[in-house]
């Protein structure tokens, strides 16, 4: 693969698919689970098994359309007709999960069919999304093996993911309250962000090219694929590291609204408090870039984890008492960390999978990204299953106020010490992942000199 630097227009044509990728991921991880519990009826508990058998369900389903895409010959190239395929289906599915059944059947709808709507629309809705992800995130190191040219796409793609971030958390509750009843509210918000998934996906599809010297991979079959790709040792330490760390970051999500709704008593500022966080993060993205480039990648990841580990904690021992004005300042520092996360490990893992390309001669990039997302959906299925299960076992009860001091430990307890236990070990995991810039710059030397003996 040729060294390049690309066209900004090749930049902003690639990275806007991932605005439409974290508004989804962002709006899901904020509002589905309360969703579900505190409008739907479901309880927490069983709110909390659906999305986790749904997340799971969607894992196994990633390294199979990473694997399918990367075997894939089309005149549209390997990824393209997968998000093309994918996007409707993903625009469709997103209205009908936040459809409330109570608004088509009634009330008085038992628990077991809340349960069997939530799960079925969930894994519909998910196996979408990963049609349309999976192949996205593995054209990205396809389109250049430039060590700095690839922290620079990312760094472009993360501005889109930005924006995304911000219409979830800015727009979901704004666009809900424009509805007197809010299972109108948040039909509307699912028509409204499918739409701009739908068009950002599209908008990547038409607007950006993938090379054309790619060929598919042809030589292992599907189970040899993948228990390759656990072969590759710097891939597995920046796979684990950022799973951890994302389940961490999905705990954070979802947990915000149910702390500032029931133990700050200010629902109406938690759509604030989470802009602060994003703008302070996309502030911090650039920062992290210049940064990256002198000091290398993995340091600014790590730094991100151990931010954001001391933030949650500061929050858990003084939130609670000294109220929405330090829980606003909280935000901010949580914002830094957040920003510090965005670039650095996307970047690497391209670097690790160039790395798998030394070892094999073989071009596999699904494969791995199939197994990337695979690992954050594990993470975050055992995020959500734990806030539900936890949350219902220490005595919550929706739209109760006030909880009882036991819900109320159980849910600080979530935005304090059991993050930060997270965000720990995924800095003390990073710590092994071994590929430097110099180390870099070999594996394209030898890629190179290797590539010149075939030819």
């Amino acid at each position: 693969m040729e060294q390049k630097k690309l066209s900004a227009g090749t930049k902003l044509g690639y990275g806007v698919a991932d605005l439409g990728n974290n508004l989804f991921a962002q709006a899901l991880g904020f509002v589905l689970l309360i969703y579900l519990t505190d409008t739907v009826g479901l309880s927490a508990a069983l709110a909390g098994i659906a999305l986790m058998v749904g997340r799971i369900w969607d894992a196994f389903y990633d390294p199979v359309i990473g694997y399918i895409s990367d075997r894939t010959t089309t005149r549209m190239g390997r990824r393209r007709p997968f998000m093309l395929g994918g996007a409707i289906p993903w625009f469709i599915a997103m209205i009908v999960m936040f459809t409330n059944p109570s608004l088509i059947i009634g009330s008085g709808i038992s628990q077991a069919a809340l349960f069997a709507y939530a799960l079925i629309i969930y894994m519909v809705l998910c196996t979408a999304y990963s049609t349309v992800n999976v192949p996205y995130y593995s054209w990205a190191p396809e389109l250049t093996s430039d060590y700095h040219e690839r922290t620079s796409l990312n760094g472009y793609r993360s501005g889109f993911a930005f924006f995304g971030n911000l219409i979830a958390l800015g727009a979901a509750l704004p666009i809900v309250a424009l509805c007197k009843d809010k299972s109108a509210g948040f039909v509307l918000m699912g028509l409204i962000f499918g739409g701009v998934m739908l068009v950002t996906t599209l908008t990547t599809v038409f607007a950006t090219k993938e090379p054309a010297s790619l060929k598919p991979a042809k030589s292992l079959d599907i189970w040899k694929t993948y228990l390759a790709v656990f072969k590759n040792r710097p891939y597995v330490f920046i796979l684990l590291s950022y799973i951890i760390n994302f389940t961490g970051i999905t705990i954070i999500s979802g947990i915000a609204i149910y702390y500032f709704k029931y133990i700050l008593r200010a629902e109406n500022m938690v759509t604030y408090a989470m802009l602060l966080l994003l703008v302070t993060s996309v502030v911090f993205i650039p920062v992290s870039v210049v940064i990256a480039k002198k000091t290398g990648k993995k340091l600014v990841y790590g730094a991100a984890s151990i931010i954001t580990a001391a933030s949650v904690m500061v929050l858990f021992f003084f939130g609670h008492t000294l109220g929405l004005n330090f829980a606003l300042v909280m935000m901010f520092f949580l914002g830094i960390g957040l920003g510090f996360t965005y670039v650095p490990p996307f970047a690497m893992v391209a670097d690790a999978i160039e790395y798998d390309y030394l070892r094999t001669g073989e071009r596999r990039e699904g494969a791995f990204f199939g197994i990337w997302t695979w690992g954050l959906k594990l993470g975050q299925a055992l995020a959500v299953f734990l806030m539900g299960v936890i949350l219902e076992a220490m005595g919550y009860v929706a739209n109760a106020m006030p909880q009882s001091a036991s819900a109320q430990l159980g849910i600080r307890l979530f935005l304090g010490p059991i993050s930060a236990a997270i965000f720990i070990l995924s800095a003390v995991v990073l710590y092994f992942y071994p590929i430097t810039e110099k180390r870099y710059k070999e594996i394209l030397a030898e890629i190179a000199e290797r590539d010149e003996r075939k030819a």
